[in-house]
Order: structure tokens, then sequence, then C-alpha cells
């Protein structure tokens, strides 16, 4: 396993939300508060020995439930790891262009970003138009500007899961001269991805994925959730995965069913496992752990948009030697937890 990862001594949320920021929507074309409900669930990438915090940021529309806001992906930057400073506008949001049927009204959710041994960032993403949330890819090669591909699985087999819910795509990385960058195993990219189960694709471009499916043509859960343990209600891909000389460490998200899971844990709490798979056999499971190594402990990751409480996790660098792993907190702040090995 990674880790143990550990929380500062004064642990605080790293980012918040912001009332007064506002950008010109250009769907809109008018001014949003478009940090004003939330900010949480980030991605993570070093880049100029900074690291780069992007994290979904909610637009409050009213009182509105869950799923019910605008989000969009702002950008914070860190030097030390220790304090960060928002840009203040949105990076990645919904525009006039070829993807806004999938991604309007309610937005662009829950990133998570890998590096390519070439120098090119990818986004994975979740499409939200409040309909079917989508699992979409962009590129850049600067992190501010970014073009959109689309959803990972609209060109296979004539676009059989366009219409089906799919997220939280996570790229298989491995450390290269102390940074991560996406890994390729028997030549190809491999993505874990979904919820309640999680799933598996491959790609040889980043941008179209084909999903691991049975000879039925089903698509192959790799991971799922247990009875009598802490992911028992389910499990979802978190941060990009790390290819080692052991296997593939899956660090993912794990929702618990307090009738059948673990009655301390409490209901619908999310916490993160870890999980190893073979690295030739991206899709053969060798291990898993049997107690969560990170739980909601503080109060700002038991309180919030989400009352139940989460350590929800997305983000993963190395940086000077350190691991730095980034989540969000009960649907409304970011976090962070570090380790030395």
């Amino acid at each position: 396993m990674m880790g143990p990862f550990k929380r500062a001594t004064d642990t605080k949320p790293i980012i918040q939300k912001d009332v007064s920021s506002f950008f010109t929507d250009p769907i809109k074309n008018e001014n949003v508060f478009w940090e004003s409900m939330a900010t949480f669930n980030p991605a993570a990438i070093v880049k100029d020995n900074m690291i780069h915090v992007f994290y979904r940021a909610e637009e409050k529309l009213g009182e509105k439930e869950i799923g019910g806001h605008t989000s969009r992906i702002g950008l914070a930057v860190s030097k030390d790891g220790i304090s960060y400073s928002k840009k203040k506008f949105p990076v990645f949001y919904p525009k006039v262009d070829d993807q806004k049927k999938n991604e309007w009204p309610g937005g662009v959710e829950d990133p998570r970003l890998v590096e390519t041994k070439e120098g090119l960032y990818v986004l994975t993403y979740t499409q939200w138009n409040r309909q079917v949330p989508r699992l979409a890819v962009a590129t850049s090669n600067d992190l501010v500007h970014w073009t959109k591909h689309g959803p990972v699985f609209k060109n296979h087999k004539e676009g059989k899961y366009q219409n089906k819910e799919t997220k939280s795509g996570a790229i298989v990385t491995q450390l290269d001269n102390g940074k991560l960058v996406a890994a390729k195993i028997n030549g190809k990219y491999w993505m874990y991805y979904g919820v309640p189960h999680v799933w598996l694709a491959s790609s040889e471009n980043l941008i179209d994925w084909t999903p691991i499916e049975t000879y039925e043509g089903s698509l192959a859960p790799v991971l799922s959730p247990r009875p009598g343990y802490f992911d028992s209600w389910l499990v979802e891909a978190g941060p990009p995965p790390v290819l080692t000389e052991n296997g593939i460490v899956v660090l993912y998200n794990a929702g618990n069913s307090q009738n059948i899971g673990v009655k301390e844990l409490g209901n619908r709490v999310y916490t993160g496992g870890q999980a190893l798979f073979d690295s030739k056999e991206p899709w053969k499971l060798l291990d898993r752990c049997s107690a969560p190594f990170i739980k909601p402990e503080l109060p700002f990751e038991k309180s919030g948009q989400y009352k139940d409480g989460t350590t929800f996790l997305e983000g993963l660098v190395q940086f000077n030697g350190i691991w730095y792993l980034y989540y969000g907190t009960a649907d409304s702040m970011v976090g962070v937890v570090t380790s030395k090995k």
C-alpha cells in the first residue's frame, strides 16, 4: 500500500468557496458567481516546479440539491505544497461549442489529470447536462488552452455506451524521474473508471477508449462492493493509479452501507481504499485492503453539502520526494494529506 498518509498538525481545508469571485459566462453572457456554492473534488499535476490543483467549483443556483448547480473547473497553484493561490477565473468550463449539449446546464465535474512523456496534459472529467453523466476527455499543452474531445466511448461500437452513465476516469501512471506520467502496458494506456463498480478501459491515443467487456459484450467489473466491509455500498475510481514493481496500486473511493457494511462508520460515508492489480493484466485483482486508509475525521470532512461526510480522493502527485493526496470534503472543500513513502 501507498502511505501512510498523514494530516498536518493544524489541518485545514486548502481551498474553499468564494461568494464574491465572478466571471462572464460565455453561454449566459452575464457575470456569474462561479464558486459561490462549493469547491471540492480536485485533480493535481506538477508543472514548472509548482503543484497545480484543478478543483470542481459550483455556482450556487438557489437551494437546489446536489447535482442541481453548475460546475466549472478552477485552478490553485502552490510552490511549497502548503499555501495555495487561486486563479481569478475558471480554467475549464462549458462554452458555446460542440460539447455544450453534454455539459449544460450542469457543467463539468470531478477532474482527473495526467501528463504524457511528451508533455501533453490529459484531463478526464464528467459532463453533466442533468440528464446523463458522461465521462469525457480534453487535452492541453499548457494547462491553459484546452481541446475538448467529447465522451471517451463515443466511437466504441457505434456509441453503445453514449447514453449510459459513465464517470470517474483514472488513467494509469508511473514514476519517471520523480514525476508521474501516463504509463503504457502491453502497448496501451489503461484507465480505471466508474461507479458503483470500477471498470477498465484501454486506449492507444488517450482520447478514444475501449471498455473491457465479457465475451457476451457486457462490461466486466474489476472491483466491486463487498458486504461486511467499508466498501459495501459502492466503489469508485480515485486519482490516477500508479504502476509499481509490485503491480498497479489503485486508490479508490468507497461508500459504506451501514446495514451490511461497517456499523461504526455510518451510512453512505465515503472513505478511501487501496487495491493492487497485476502489472501485465490490469484486470486481475491481486489484493485489496480490509479497512480504509483515510476516512472523514475532522469537522470540515464531516459537515457540508454532503452531510454524511467524505474524503473523496481525486488528485495524487509526487512533489520534492513527498506524495500529496488531494481530496474533496463533504462536497464542499478541498483537503490534502501527505506521505514520505
